[in-house]
């Protein structure tokens, strides 16, 4: 890479962390931006250059080099790509009886914790990872969830069964709650090998992921009639359309339809 683009690069790193951009953001932008400025090629040619990638990555090559273009280059962003409509897909949902066998397959009481607050609390993975001890009031039952997506905080509810999963491993006072036994905290891939690995002693066949247990989470309050907006505050979704997916797998509304007939 060329001292120009090698000043390109550093000036785009400085606008990202500006804005507080998550690091998987960061990361992403500055490899597309890296990889488009040793092409050589017009912005053009660089997208239709990668056109055969998902519609997932496509976007994201887009945004890094309109973000590039718009706060680095000082420059408008002219290109536009088609967005085709994107397929529905559905998530995948436990029933309450597998999220049950899942927990109880598991005999190590951190991750008996780690699997409950990713589903009775909802947590997305990495609010999991970053959660400290200081951030739930055993008293209010209540959590913070301050290392949120996009930096929005919110509160959820303290399940009964969480509380006491978490009370197992020793109520302490600060620090992070789940953290391996030299003190390090537990890495994305860890809990993702704690979820499979509950999965298969729970003779799950599904491919099961962290985010499986928020899905139904979301799911499960959805069919116990709770109202969406609720869910979507305890969430943390910004857009109440991303909660609205799961209307499409709650089995509230599918079992009355099979009662009609």
């Amino acid at each position: 890479m060329n001292s120009n683009n090698y000043f390109l690069v550093s000036k785009l790193i400085k606008e990202i962390k500006l804005r507080k951009y998550s690091y998987k953001t960061g990361k992403r932008y500055i490899d597309v931006v890296v990889k488009f400025l040793k092409s050589g090629k017009t912005p053009k040619e660089f997208l239709l250059e990668n056109s055969n990638k998902s519609r997932s990555t496509m976007r994201t090559i887009y945004f890094a080099l309109k973000f590039f273009y718009e706060n680095v280059l000082n420059q408008k962003f002219y290109e536009k790509i088609p967005y085709a409509k994107p397929s529905l897909k559905l998530p995948t949902v436990l029933s309450k009886e597998d999220v049950t066998k899942m927990i109880d397959a598991v005999k190590n009481t951190k991750h008996r914790a780690i699997l409950s607050a990713l589903y009775y609390a909802g947590l997305r993975l990495n609010e999991a990872r970053n959660l400290r001890w200081n951030d739930i009031d055993f008293q209010r039952d209540i959590i913070h969830i301050k290392k949120a997506k996009g930096d929005k905080e919110r509160i959820v509810f303290l399940h009964e069964k969480l509380k006491q999963s978490l009370r197992n491993m020793g109520e302490k006072q600060y620090g992070l709650v789940f953290v391996s036994s030299r003190g390090a905290k537990y890495s994305e891939r860890t809990i993702q090998k704690i979820v499979q690995n509950a999965a298969r002693k729970a003779k799950i066949a599904r491919k099961i992921t962290p985010h499986s247990l928020r899905h139904s989470f979301a799911t499960h309050l959805l069919e116990a009639g709770v109202d969406i907006r609720y869910i979507q505050q305890l969430l943390g979704h910004k857009n109440l359309q991303s909660t609205q997916i799961y209307t499409h797998v709650a089995n509230k509304d599918i079992k009355r339809l099979a009662n009609a007939i």
